[in-house]
C-alpha cells in the first residue's frame, strides 16, 4: 500500500504541473490562429487594392488588430486608411 501512494503522488504532481504548463500555451495557440487569419485577411484585401484604392500594411499591429477583433478591426483599420 505504501508503494503505491508513494508511485501515486509524484504522478499526480505531474499531472497538474502538465496542465498548469499547457494552459498558457492554448493561449499562445489561439492567438498565433487568430494571427494568421487576421494576416490572411489583409492579404486577401490587398490583393484587391487596385479596384479599392485602399491598401493596409500588413505588420504585427495591423495583423493583431483583424486578428483579434475580427471583422471590426478590420472596419478599424479600413477607417484609419482612409483617413
Amino acid at each position: 500500500m505504501e508503494n503505491a501512494a508513494l508511485l501515486l503522488i509524484p504522478a499526480l504532481l505531474a499531472v497538474v504541473l502538465i496542465r498548469l504548463l499547457m494552459l498558457p500555451m492554448k493561449w499562445i495557440f489561439k492567438l498565433a490562429l487568430h494571427s494568421a487569419a487576421g494576416f490572411l485577411c489583409l492579404w486577401l484585401l490587398n490583393t484587391v487594392a487596385p479596384f479599392t484604392g485602399v491598401t493596409f500594411p500588413i505588420n504585427g499591429v495591423t495583423v493583431l488588430t483583424a486578428g483579434f477583433l475580427g471583422l471590426p478591426g478590420i472596419g478599424i483599420l479600413a477607417v484609419l486608411a482612409v483617413f
